[in-house]
């Protein structure tokens, strides 16, 4: 089912790009935004999402693929910052035999690593150990990206 302008009714991204202040956006810019995401697989786990309902790299032109990197950059600045991780998982997944959870809108995961981490917990016990609530996550990053920025966007 699709709504308006081609993109799906339901897109839990456009509703994230809509809403003036949703809880999970940690910064915004002209052509993408960076939210967190709700079920992270490590604390400060990051999505870099396109304004635009756009469901690949080729979709996207060069200004929107510009942004997308320089956020992803911004990203990775904050989250060494904020949580000092010893590595960074920074993936796109596209299509669902990828991996793609959302598999209409582009997104790019960067996810902090420790070594010793408990990510495999999500493998092996389904479940996940994340010891800090989403806010404060958001809290924590969204200073650090509007420093980097220059300016307070949201």
């Amino acid at each position: 089912m699709t709504g308006s302008g081609g993109q799906p009714a339901t897109c839990i991204f456009c509703d994230a790009r809509d809403a003036a202040s949703h809880e999970l956006v940690v910064f915004r810019g002209p052509t993408s935004y960076v939210i967190l995401n709700l079920f992270p697989y490590n604390n400060g786990h990051l999505m870099i999402v396109p304004n635009r309902h756009v469901a690949t790299l080729s979709d996207a032109p060069p200004i929107e693929l510009a942004e997308l990197m320089e956020m992803t950059r911004s990203a990775e600045a904050a989250l060494r910052e904020a949580y000092r991780p010893d590595g960074l998982n920074i993936g796109i997944n596209l299509g669902r035999p990828a991996g793609a959870g959302i598999i209409d809108h582009l997104h790019i995961h960067i996810v902090p690593r420790w070594t010793g981490d408990t990510n495999f917990m999500t493998v092996v016990g389904e479940a996940r150990v994340l010891p800090e609530q989403l806010s404060a996550t958001r809290d924590r990053l969204r200073p650090i990206f509007e420093r980097l920025a220059g300016t307070t966007k949201l």
